[in-house]
Parts: structure tokens; sequence; C-alpha cells
């Protein structure tokens, strides 16, 4: 059986038989706390009786759900409407059934602004003041993650510099989402706390359904979402929360470790721990632990495993970025040879300004890299232009939509039309859709703007014929035909071509929600919404650790942050600085324990290999500047006294001096890359690299292992000729 608890360990076995009342688990790194709820779920279901309709878990991201859904598939049909989700997806299914009940004219087919969209509206608000909409956002985003609305922000947050003015952003801002029938990705936690708390029928419908209640990850709650955990928890009290206080590194969005406190005072939970590490080597838990017992707010526990000793933690310290990103590098060559993928392999980085000069070397080396964090697919023009034709499609409420498609493709529409059609539509008090949806009809308006607007009128009638068949796949694909797009992006360009494949992709995206959309994870509230929605729903909800892929294809570079939740055979966790990791706002805001959790966080992701770097100086910011060694490393024995480095086990770099120009990197030297003998390659030879084409070699270094290689475009570069993708011009 795929759920057979004698499975368990004698720590995860405990809460999983433990099922009434409230269950406190505290889950250290890699404990197997996603093995530990699927177990529970499939007992309670199983050998309990319970209808899995009355079973809620909730996880942080859509790639741990859909993890707990696949294992949770070996269940069948009797896990037919088990709801398992997001705290926002499931705080927009909730604001689907119940947000009319608000009042305020808001609509069950309410949109979901991005950053961008938000933005654009509070710089529409303060007439084009970038830095001041943009301290408006940060001040917005702040007071709804403290769950404080527009109403209540003056008298909260009196010390706040220009808190009046931002006050009255606040509530213009909250206004025009009203108008959009739109919210905020900050709204969802809030409002859906809004229903549960002063709509009587909602609360009551919800605490009815979810007798049993899951929450992982519950050391990264903020305060809202304790809130609503706490009020769908008040009638049955089944609940059991999982969490790690060792890992909790989202303070600055709002997460509150004192929530695991809080939940032991209003709950008076039974305590567990999972202690027993099961994805790390020794030697990587027993620096993890030795870094996190420097923090004074935790529960003590201490990781322990029975896996292999392994290998030690490498340390490296590099004289610039350039060679510590050569060092990674050459590493991960020759860790290839023993048979690792290029997935394998996990760059760990303080802050995304470190990333460059790793990518530039991997191009130099030809390794594919993938840097997360970056621009999502989602949010490509060509993918928010085609999205936003089906938020007007299934939200006539939505201008910022509307406004964006109105001249895609080119319509020969202009700013002045599109004025009119607006001041029309506020003189008399019409949404902006109606007109335009009507503009045949009407009496009032210059001819020659009906003229122009015609053809959207047609295109917005063509959206309402889409929208009957609600399904996302025949939305899309029939929206691509009537707008030609193949013939828009037709010019012979890499960008056009990319647009396409991006568009391509799309339309696959929406055919592949179909199929999941009829598995028997289907939340039932969401079948009495139509698929465009949801499939709006999904996307908006959607981020790029998502679109993270299993296969060979390539190394991640990854932010600490965005590493929570993953594990990587092979990790390098590079810029081990002070300032940088710690940063010094945290340094300076008495936030170093928040970031050594962070640390260990990093550390705990690698399953065999761990990799330590640093660099004695770095380019960062516009200059260059001399760096000292993070404290965490002195905390880990990575970094003692200079008389001492020598002698330290982890520091395999302690015989440089201080001024040394060379560096020992960590490959293996019988094992070659190219198939040519590095000794053939001289001064004045020509060679081919497969990115930057033709160059000569103008001087050889190191004992003949690097050679400066002069190319047409790309001018002088220093490359090892054990791994570099070049050939010998045969006859040059």
């Amino acid at each position: 059986m795929a759920f057979d608890l004698k499975s368990l360990n004698e720590e995860q076995l405990k809460p999983v038989l433990q099922t009434a009342g409230p269950v406190l688990v505290t889950a250290g790194a890699g404990s197997g706390k996603t093995r530990l709820l699927t177990h529970r779920v499939a007992h309670i279901i199983n050998d309990l009786g319970v209808d899995s309709y009355n079973i809620l878990a909730i996880t942080f991201t859509n790639k741990a759900a859909n993890e707990m859904k696949e294992r949770l598939s070996a269940l069948g049909k009797s896990a037919y409407g088990l709801w398992i989700s997001t705290f926002h997806s499931l705080c927009v299914s909730i604001m689907r059934r119940y947000v009319v009940e608000l009042g305020n004219n808001y609509t069950s087919s309410f949109s979901i602004y991005d950053e961008d969209e938000k933005l654009k509206l509070l710089k529409n608000i303060t007439n084009g003041e970038d830095d001041l909409a943009k301290r408006a956002e940060s001040f917005i985003s702040m007071a709804k993650n403290e769950g404080v609305d527009c109403e209540d922000a003056e008298t909260k947050f009196t010390l706040i510099a220009d808190i009046e003015n931002l006050c009255k952003i606040y509530k213009a801002y909250s206004n025009a989402l009203m108008a959009n029938n739109a919210f905020d990705f900050d709204d969802l936690l809030l409002t859906a706390f809004k229903i549960l708390n002063m709509v009587p029928k909602a609360r009551e419908y919800y605490q009815e359904r979810f007798k049993y209640i899951h929450v992982d990850e519950f050391q990264d709650t903020n305060n809202i979402q304790y809130q609503i955990v706490k009020l769908l928890a008040q009638k049955y009290k089944n609940i059991l929360v999982v969490g790690d206080e060792d890992q909790s590194i989202y303070g600055w969005r709002g997460a509150n470790i004192e929530n695991i406190g809080s939940f032991i005072d209003d709950f008076n939970p039974t305590v567990f721990k999972l202690e027993q590490n099961y994805r790390s080597t020794k030697n990587i838990l027993d620096i993890a632990n030795l870094l996190i017992k420097n923090n004074t707010t935790r529960i003590d526990k201490s990781l322990w495993t029975e896996n292999e000793e392994g290998a030690k933690p490498y340390y490296f310290v590099a004289n610039t970025e350039t060679d510590e990103a050569e060092f990674v590098v050459q590493t991960i060559m020759s860790l290839r040879k023993e048979g690792y993928s290029l997935n394998d392999f996990a760059i760990l980085m303080r802050v995304n300004a470190l990333s460059r000069s790793f990518e530039q070397k991997f191009i130099l080396y030809n390794i594919k890299h993938k840097v997360y964090g970056g621009f999502k697919f989602f949010e490509r023009k060509e993918i928010k232009d085609l999205l936003a034709y089906m938020r007007v499609a299934v939200n006539h409420s939505d201008n910022e939509a509307l406004l964006r498609i109105i001249n895609f493709p080119k319509r020969g529409i202009g700013e002045s039309t599109v004025a009119q059609a607006n001041n029309y539509a506020m003189l008399n008090n019409l949404r902006l859709y109606d007109v335009l949806i009507t503009i045949s009809d009407n009496k009032d308006l210059p001819l020659s703007v009906i003229k122009k607007l015609k053809p959207f009128e047609d295109v917005l009638h063509t959206l309402d014929d889409l929208k009957t068949k609600d399904d996302p796949y025949e939305f899309l694909s029939a929206l691509v035909e009537t707008l030609n797009l193949r013939e828009v992006y037709g010019e012979d360009t890499d960008e056009n071509v990319a647009r396409k494949m991006n568009i391509s992709e799309l339309i696959h995206t929406a055919q592949e929600f179909n199929l999941s959309h009829q598995n028997i994870f289907d939340i039932s509230d969401e079948k009495e919404y139509g698929k465009l929605e949801n499939f709006l729903q999904m996307v908006s909800l959607y981020t790029d650790m998502d679109e993270m892929d299993n296969d060979d294809g390539c190394v991640n570079i990854i932010t600490a942050h965005s590493a929570k939740g993953l594990e990587f055979k092979v990790v390098f966790i590079i810029g081990m600085e002070e300032n940088l990791f710690p940063t010094r706002r945290s340094v300076e805001n008495c936030d170093i324990e928040e970031e050594r959790r962070l640390m260990y966080v990093a550390i705990t992701r690698a399953q065999k290999r761990l990799f330590i770097t640093r660099a004695r100086s770095r380019f960062l910011y516009g200059a260059r500047k001399d760096m000292l060694p993070s404290r965490f490393l002195y905390e880990i024995g990575m970094e003692k006294s200079r008389e001492k480095q020598a002698n330290n086990a982890f520091y395999r770099a302690g015989s440089q001096k201080e001024n040394s120009e060379k560096i020992t990197f960590y490959v293996n030297k019988s094992k070659v890359e190219n198939k040519t003998p590095i000794e053939v390659f001289k001064i004045g030879t020509r060679i081919r690299h497969k990115k930057f084409g033709e160059g000569e070699i103008i001087s050889i270094e190191e004992g003949g292992r690097y050679a400066v290689i002069r190319f047409a475009h790309a001018g002088d570069l220093t490359l090892s000729l054990q791994f570099a993708p070049i050939e010998i011009i045969k006859g040059k």
C-alpha cells in the first residue's frame, strides 16, 4: 500500500496518529514533513473513514501543493474533493463565493492585479510621480499585510512621514480597484479574512466543511494568515501545523515567527519534534547545526541523519568575483565527470546582483543555466496582451486590461480617441466597456471617433462569443486567429520567433489546464465558476519557481530565499561576505537571527556536496570594494584567526598568501573536457569558440592551463584550455 504507516519513523508516526485536537510539529529541514502530511491525510481518509471533502491542506507554494497532490493521487476516488492549495488560492476561492456579501459592487469575476498593474494605477493617481507612487506602493502593501485598510491607516501609522498624503493615495487606490472590480495580491488575504470575520454564513460554511486542517511551513505565516487559520479551526480544533522556526526567513514580507507561540497560547497543542534528516550527509548537517545554535529565538533541536558522512563542505576564497565564478564553473565541469547532471547544481546567492559574473562564465564555457527570480513567463508582453483580452471577456469593469488591448494589434486608435470615449463614459456614469461595445449605436460622439472604434467593437463581440464556450484553450486559439498574430509577428526576427513560441506555450498551458481541471483534486467550489476565471486565477498566483524543471537542462542560479523548499545534490553558497550575507541592512536593523536562518536554509538545501565561497574584493553597485568574511564563516569554523587558517580542516584555500594572484581551483586534472591536448595550443593559434566565433591566442598563462584569446567582437577573454568549448581551426 502506498501509505503504509510502518514506513514512517517513530517521530513521524506520532503526529500522524494524533488526529483529534490541535497538534504542533516542529520539523527540521529534510525531516520528511511532506511524507508526514500525506500519510496523515491518507490515514484520516482510509483508516478513520473521514470524507476527503472535509480535509484542508495549506501549503505556501504551488510546487509544494502539486507534490502533495501527486503523492495522494494513489488514494484515487477516495480523495475526491480533498482541498490542497496555497493560502492565496484558498483566499481567492473564498472570495469568489462570498465577495458579493461585502457589497462595494464587487462580483465573483474580479481581476487580480500584478505588481506592474498596481504600480501603473498608483502612477495615474500620483500624476506620474514615480517616487511617490513607489513609496505609496510599499506603504499600502505593508498596511494590508498588517490587516489595516485605508480607513484605519492614518490612526494606525501616525509616526510615518507624510502619512496623511499616503492615506489619501491609499483611499484613491482602493476606490480605483473597486471601480475596476479588481484586487491586488495583498488584498487576497485581507479580503478573505474580512469575509470570514464579517459574514457569518461564510465562516460557518468553511468551519463546518474543514473539520481537519493541515498547515505546512507555519513559521512563514503572517498575522492575517494566522487569523484566517484560527477562524477556520475555531469549531472543531482538529488542526495540525508543521513548522520550523529555524527556517523562518520571510520576516521582511510580514511573516511572524511569533505565530508559533501564538498557536501554542491559543490552542494548547500537543507538540512533536522531527529531528532526523533524510536529505543531507552528516558533514553538511554538522555545520548547519553549528550555525543555527547561535540563534536564541528557537525551540532547541539538533538535526541528525543515518546518511553517510559524505565529503567535507569545501571553502574557497577568491581574489575577485571573476575568480569566484571561475572556481564554481570549473568545479561543476569536474563533477560532471562523476555523473552529476546540470540540474543537480544550484548556486545560491543572497542578492540577485551577484549573478552577473556567473552568467558571463557560463556563457564563456557554453553551460546551460537559468537565473530564477528574473523575468517570468507570464510577465512577457505578448503573454500579458493575450491574457488582458481574457480578463476583459471575464470582467467588463477591468479598465486597465481594456486600455491595454484597445490598440493591440495597432488599429489606429490614438490617445485622443480613447480620451473622448473615456470622458463620455464618465459623464454618463457608464463603464468604458459598455460605451465601446455599443459604439455603432452612439449618436453623441463624433463620427470620426465612432469610425476608429468600430473595429474594436467587433473584437469585443467576438470575445463575448468566445467566453460562452468557457474553454481557455479554445479561447486563446481562436483569439490568436482573430487578431492575426502570425502576421503581426510575421517578420523573421529572433524577437518575433520568440514571441510566437511563447504564444504557442501559453496555448499549450491552457490545454494542460483543461486536463488538470478534471482531476480528483478539483475544489468543488471552483466548479461554480467558469474555467476562464480559474485559468486567470492560476496565472495570477503563478511564481517563477513553478517553472523549475527536473531534466538535465541547466544549472540553477537562485536567491537563497527562492531556494526554500528545494534540494540539490550539489550546492554552492556564494558571496559569503559581511554586508552581503548578512546584508548591511540586517546588521543595522538587528535582524541577524533571520539572516542566520537564511544561511541555515541555504546549507540544508545540499544533499551530497556543499561549497561555500567568498571574494576578497568585489565590484558591486558601481565600485570595487575590499570585502571581509561573513561572521557566519567564523560561526561554522571556516574562518579563524589568520595563523590558524592553514590548520582548519574546512579551509581549503588557507595556504594562500593574502596578496596571492593565483588561485588553486578544485578540478580533476586527469580528466580533460577538450579532446585536443592543451599543449597543442600556442600563441598565434587560431581557434573557434561555440559562442564567440573565431579568435586568436595572444598569450598562454599558468603553465599552459589558461589562454588569453582575442575575439573580434567579444575582445580579450581568459579561458581554461581544459574546459572551454574551443577547437583549433586547421590550416590557420
